[in-house]
């Protein structure tokens, strides 16, 4: 793993990464039936770059992610979610591919068709939405 990175504080989160890393995501792709990659972003505070797992969907070449936080809909959006706010370039790797990324959240139309797709997905997305105090963010990756 690289020194230059820290891993989510959540002990089950970075036992996710470092699995998913230690086997380019033959262990952790598939995490609770839905696919995994992992997600290196840059601190909106600490200029640190951070790492974690994020469930993921695919819209033709783009990945999809749904920023609904940690504690099913919890009232703060997720770490990750807000730095990609502060600094949208950041890497991710899907399996053993490695890459640069540019996100964007997904607003109107664009949001409530990704919305469609990531509940088809997984389904438990319904339940964070419930509990939600916003409109869960979903956002765009495209490779640079």
């Amino acid at each position: 793993m690289n020194a230059d990175v820290t891993d989510s504080p959540d002990r089950s989160v970075a036992e996710h990464v470092r699995r998913y890393l230690d086997t380019d995501g033959e262990d952790g792709f598939l995490e609770g039936g839905v696919t995994n990659l992992i997600l290196t972003t840059v601190g909106r505070k600490s200029g640190t770059r951070r790492r974690t797992g994020v469930f993921f969907g695919q819209d033709g070449e783009r990945l999809v992610l749904v920023a609904s936080g940690s504690a099913l809909g919890a009232p703060t959006l997720p770490n990750w979610y807000l730095n990609l706010l502060a600094n949208p370039e950041a890497e991710v790797q899907v399996r053993a591919e490695r890459f640069a990324v540019r996100a964007h959240p997904a607003t109107g139309a664009e949001r409530d068709r990704l919305w469609r797709l990531m509940t088809t997905l997984a389904p438990l997305y319904h339940r964070y939405a419930a509990t939600a105090r916003q409109e869960i963010p979903i956002v765009v990756l495209e490779k640079v």
